[in-house]
């Protein structure tokens, strides 16, 4: 009689999850080996959030973790339990498009749209961070963030757009 299987170690079995998605708290059940990008496309269904290289070097996944911009495809979704995570689908405020993506509209900052949803993702993130002020500090900090098709001056445009608007918002208020 061949040698039984032993069973799987504990830590191979699915681990209880709470992410806050998109503004709704969900408890998940999830394997140590399964990424946030898997977790959000394969079981949340929100396929805005793109897979590109699957190695961190394109940004099609960039999501906000706690309001900070990351390749979901690096992290374990294990490891932000308790974390809240936005997605594109979650920058809209019903039909009300976030200022990002409506200057991405009107600046034709796309083309085939593949990594429009991590360009924004990341452009939100950049704007949380406070550190871009100039078109070259923008261009420098969404440089991880790839564009196959080159709309990359267009992108700059839409971001400067919210940003200089955010700028007269504060000025306005002082």
């Amino acid at each position: 009689m061949p040698d039984a299987v032993p069973p799987a170690p504990a830590l191979w079995a699915a681990t209880p999850v709470t992410l806050t998605i998109n503004g709704q708290e969900r408890l998940l059940k999830v394997e140590p080996w399964v990424t946030l990008l898997d977790l959000l496309r394969d079981r949340e269904d929100l396929t805005g959030t793109k897979k590109g290289c699957d190695h961190g070097q394109c940004g099609a996944c960039t999501v906000l973790v706690d309001g900070r911009r990351i390749n979901s495809c690096l992290k374990l979704a294990v490891s932000l339990d308790g974390a809240s995570i936005t997605t594109i689908e979650g920058l809209a405020d019903g039909e009300r498009l976030d200022p990002l993506q409506q200057a991405f509209m009107d600046h034709d900052a796309f083309q085939c749209g593949y990594c429009t949803p991590g360009q924004i993702c990341s452009a939100k993130g950049l704007l949380n961070e406070g550190q871009a002020h100039t078109r070259e500090e923008v261009k420098e900090m969404m440089s991880g963030n790839l564009c196959r098709c080159g709309a990359y001056t267009n992108i700059v445009d839409a971001v400067m757009e919210v940003l200089n608007a955010r700028g007269k918002l504060a000025e306005a208020a002082e």
